[in-house]
């Protein structure tokens, strides 16, 4: 299993971060911290790198090795579905998974990455480098591949030097036999694309090719950010990622919690109307009420019906309490427990305030049992 670092509150969204060859979790040390206040983020480490042990790959290895590595992690944690973003040789592993495991990856970010890494003899040679002449060189030589001129990360340039070189070996091997652009077409995960335009190792042109084939995926260039962008540039790493990962991730599941919850055609209604003056309001309760709020698994359904009919009888807003007694059935509430929240309310929202509750939802009650 490779070690890992998790940070976030544990019932929220998944997402795992991976590495580039070298590095460690530490790649993240700028932009994970943010992410983790929306969700449960998981940095892992390649083997031999950082925490993991060496013994995890051998000669030969392949992204899907790896990919399995990760697989096996996320299942040691509970982690079904989970959003995914990584840098270089930790992307590859990200379009690994999103292109044969579907199923795992709810939406993908690709840092710096590509889908083949320039043909397999540079990565062969460097593989028999290694072996040969162990890690020293090429840490030395690490700044220079990994950033802007002037900019270094000392603590990764000393994780690098302290990377166990049969492991990394087996990494360039990886990186060899990489090419998944007949795949590519088949990712179904929202995908974005993030290229550091001063990037020698994987050229926005890379980045580019990946977004030109997979459906509906965008491309942004970092100015002012090589090979390591979450390093160099997390601001901008954080402000894409946070929109990808918050955004059309929370509002997909949003939307599925709402139709769960308010029913189809409630859902069906609200788009039908929504024009270019609703539609960002339609957003914003799709991302967040439905997308953040009311997928926190520390409250059940039942108990959030039971808040939110409340709030809306102190408030006063009678329309979308009917909407939400019909959510309350479908979330498992009886009749008798409704009245019974109903009376509650009477000694805290007040008589009058209950009294038009009791109306409105008498009404709803009666309809939905005349459709029955």
């Amino acid at each position: 299993m490779p070690h890992h670092r998790a940070e976030g509150p544990p019932s929220a969204p998944a997402l795992l971060l991976g590495p580039s060859l070298g590095t460690s979790t530490a790649l993240w040390d700028a932009v994970a911290p943010e992410l983790a206040v929306t969700h449960r983020v998981v940095r892992w480490d390649l083997p031999g790198h950082g925490g993991s042990a060496a013994d995890l790959v051998g000669p030969g290895a392949t992204v899907g090795d790896l990919a399995a590595l990760v697989l096996a992690l996320a299942d040691s944690l509970d982690i079904h579905r989970f959003a995914y973003a990584g840098v270089s040789l930790g992307g590859a592993v990200g379009l690994h998974l999103a292109v044969h495991h579907p199923e795992r990856v709810e939406s993908l970010a690709v840092i710096c990455s590509s889908a083949h890494f320039g043909g397999s003899a540079p990565w062969e040679e460097r593989a028999a480098r290694v072996r040969r002449e162990g890690l020293a060189a090429l840490a030395d030589s690490a700044p220079s591949r990994w950033f802007t001129p002037g900019f270094t990360v000392p603590r990764l340039v000393a994780d690098h030097r302290a990377a166990d070189p049969a492991a990394y070996a087996a990494c360039c091997d990886a990186l060899a036999a990489f090419d998944i652009r007949d795949g590519l077409s088949s990712i179904t995960a929202p995908t974005v694309l993030l290229a550091g335009r001063e990037d020698p190792a994987t050229p926005p042109a890379h980045l580019r090719e990946i977004a030109d084939t997979v459906p509906g995926a965008s491309l942004t260039e970092i100015p002012g950010a090589s090979h390591l962008a979450p390093c160099e540039r997390p601001e901008a790493v954080l402000t894409a990622l946070r929109t990808h990962f918050s955004g059309a991730g929370a509002a997909k599941r949003g939307t599925a919690v709402r139709r769960q919850v308010l029913g189809d055609a409630h859902v069906d209604r609200a788009q039908e109307r929504q024009n270019g003056f609703t539609a960002p309001f339609q957003d914003f309760i799709s991302r967040y009420a439905w997308g953040e709020i009311w997928t926190d698994d520390r409250l059940s359904r039942r108990e959030r019906s039971l808040i939110t009919m409340t709030a809306l009888v102190a408030q006063g807003h009678y329309e979308e309490l009917a909407m939400h007694v019909r959510a309350a059935r479908r979330n498992g509430l009886s009749a008798e427990e409704i009245g019974a929240a109903l009376l509650q309310t009477a000694v805290y929202c007040g008589v009058p305030a209950a009294n038009s509750a009791f109306a409105v939802a008498q009404r709803v009650l009666a309809e939905d049992d005349a459709g029955r």
